[in-house]
Formats: structure tokens, C-alpha cells, sequence
């Protein structure tokens, strides 16, 4: 069996990373920062036509029709450009939930405002309050009391802005309750939307740690001391090197992660918190390499570096924590019994992870 991305599939990863370079620019970043919403409706409506909102809605309504290991690569890309939009959250995550319900006017509705642009959408998982993006949402989705896959206008939803490490990152704390069922209580679309948060998040943070390397291996070409460029110095190289080896392995962890997903494989969730955890693990490396290697600079706000950084400790810390996927991956290999060290026993649910 040939395990490797198809020509389609790699071609269409390099259209996303072209549009992502230029359209996320470090001072693109910065000037969304003096922006009330610091999202940036254009680019939204490009990323529309360029069919990304689209890649999990089925073809009959507009969208690709897709899968997870299709959309992995681009996950990684908007990783890689550090994208302020929550595309991956809404077209990744909210998308194909809503086209799993059965349909009707509502549903069909929602879904073809969305692949069209003309439409946000904001999900609500069960057990949680903070909502991303409810600002320019038009639409809320959020389990109710009996795990149904409920739609409510953002209009009739109060919420609360939240903070956030990453500055690019808007959260909110919402109170939903009415609006209109679009599925009957259904856990396990819950249990899947949340697989493909953790995974896609994986893929953004391997994104994000590629780029962090590239930024210390190009400021360590530059940068001199004793009259040489610091990346010529073995420490900094090893730094460096160790980072490097630490995003290659994490790749291919991520990659079979959105295989099993795509596949309902029955080691799903484990291959998931795998994933998330070896890219999360490769970010923080990466992050302290790229620290150190620009010097006590590199935590400011001068340094572009600090925009990738917050974003990866961020979702290190979204879709499950380290400690939830480390407890998970031991439940699986050791039974529920497994312990991780002498202070983690795996105990942690999805709701309050």
C-alpha cells in the first residue's frame, strides 16, 4: 500500500502556502492587532474561493467533499502562516458536523451561507463556555442538555470576551439555550467532532513549528558574534538539529492520526492524542530553540517570533491538554488501570478536558 500524499493532494497544500505567505505577512499580522475584530474580511472571502470552506460539505451543496487526510496538509499550512481566521475550526470541525444532521431547510441553509463566504460559524463543545470566533459568527452551534446538535443565531446569544496568550486568538464565554435542532441526541458526532479538533490542531502546531525553526535558522545566519553568524556555532546547530528531528517525527505521527480519523479506525483516539501530543511536544521544542537562538529578544513583541509562539502554546493547550493525551494513549496500552508517572491516572474526560 502506497502511503504517500497523491500529487493532488501536495499541489493543492502548495496553492494554500502561497496565498498564506503573501496574505499573512508578519506586518499583515501586526496591523490586524489595531483592528477591533483583527480579522480580515478579504482574505475570509478568498479562502472561500478558494473552496476551503467548503472541503468537508458534500459536492451536491457547493463544497469539495473531502476528507481528513486531504485536508491535513492544509491544517499544517495555516499552522505555518500563523492564520488569525479560525478557517481549520469552521471548516474542519463545524462543517462536517452540521453535514452529518439530516437535512432540511435550516441545516442546508447554514451550510450554504458558510461555503459561500457569507457566513461564519462558532461551535460550542459540550462541557465548555469559551467559544472562538462568536464575534463575526452568525451562527452558534452547541450540544444542549441532551447532547443535540442545536444552531442558534449569534444574535441571541450573549457572550463575553475572554483572554487569550495568543493575541490573534479571540475567545469568548457564551450562554446558549433555544435556537433550532438540526440533530437528535447524537454523542457520538460530538465524540468526532472533537477527534478532529485534537487532530487538526496537531497539524497546525507541526505548521507552526516548522516555521519557528526557519525563523532561528534565519536569524542565526545573520546574526553575528566574534565575527562569525551565530549558526555557525555547534551549540546553536545542535539546538537547532534537535528541534528539526523533533518536527520530522511529529509529521508522520500527525499523518497517520488523519488516516485513522478518516478511516474510523478503532485505534482513532489513540492515534489522535499520539499526534497531538508529538506536535505539541515538537512546538514547545521548537519555541525554546527559537527563543535562544535570538536571545532575550525573543520573548518581546519587536520579534515577530512571538506571533508563531503564542499561537502553538495555545493550541498545545486547546482540544485536550498534554496530560489528557498522555492518559488517554496509557489507558489504551496499559488498560484503565495505566498511570502515567506517579501523579497522572487517567480519569480525564473530553468535557472537561
Amino acid at each position: 500500500m502506497d502511503f504517500r500524499f497523491s500529487q493532488d493532494q501536495l499541489d493543492f497544500q502548495d496553492t494554500v502556502k502561497g496565498f498564506l505567505k503573501g496574505e499573512c505577512a508578519p506586518e499583515r499580522l501586526r496591523k490586524l492587532l489595531e483592528t477591533e475584530t483583527r480579522r480580515d474580511d478579504a482574505r475570509w472571502q478568498k479562502l472561500a474561493q478558494l473552496g476551503l470552506l467548503g472541503f468537508f460539505v458534500p459536492e451536491d451543496m457547493g463544497g469539495l467533499g473531502l476528507n481528513e487526510v486531504d485536508f491535513v496538509l492544509i491544517a499544517e499550512a495555516c499552522g505555518a502562516a500563523a492564520l488569525p481566521e479560525t478557517l481549520v475550526e469552521q471548516a474542519a470541525v463545524i462543517a462536517p458536523l452540521i453535514a452529518a444532521c439530516p437535512a432540511g431547510d435550516e441545516r442546508n441553509q447554514i451550510l450554504n451561507e458558510f461555503v459561500s463566504g457569507e457566513g461564519q460559524l462558532a461551535i460550542q463543545m459540550p462541557g465548555s463556555k469559551t467559544v472562538g470566533d462568536a464575534h463575526v459568527a452568525n451562527t452558534l452551534i452547541y450540544a444542549d442538555s441532551t447532547l443535540s446538535v442545536s444552531a442558534a443565531s449569534i444574535d441571541n446569544v450573549k457572550a463575553e470576551a475572554q483572554d487569550s496568550i495568543d493575541p490573534l486568538r479571540r475567545l469568548f464565554q457564551v450562554s446558549a439555550s433555544g435556537g433550532t435542532k438540526l440533530e437528535p441526541r447524537n454523542s457520538g458526532q460530538w465524540d468526532l467532532a472533537f477527534e478532529r479538533g485534537a487532530l487538526f490542531a496537531a497539524a497546525q502546531l507541526a505548521g507552526l513549528a516548522q516555521t519557528m525553526i526557519d525563523m532561528a535558522v534565519a536569524y542565526a545566519q545573520q546574526r553575528t558574534q566574534f565575527g562569525k553568524p551565530i549558526g555557525s556555532f555547534q551549540a546553536v546547530k545542535h539546538h537547532l538539529a534537535s528541534a528539526q528531528v523533533a518536527v520530522s517525527f511529529a509529521q508522520p505521527v500527525v499523518y497517520r492520526a488523519a488516516q485513522a480519523v478518516a478511516s474510523r479506525a478503532e485505534d482513532m483516539e489513540t492515534s489522535v492524542s499520539h499526534a497531538k501530543v508529538a506536535a505539541g511536544d515538537a512546538a514547545m521544542t521548537a519555541s525554546k530553540a527559537a527563543i535562544q537562538c535570538h536571545g532575550a529578544m525573543g520573548y518581546t513583541f519587536e520579534v515577530d517570533l512571538h506571533l508563531w509562539m503564542k499561537r502553538a502554546w495555545a493550541l498545545i493547550g486547546a482540544w485536550g491538554d498534554r496530560d489528557f493525551h498522555m492518559n488517554r494513549a496509557a489507558e489504551f496500552v496499559f488498560g484503565d488501570n495505566a498511570q502515567i508517572g506517579a501523579e497522572y491516572t487517567f480519569s480525564a474526560k473530553k468535557g472537561a478536558a
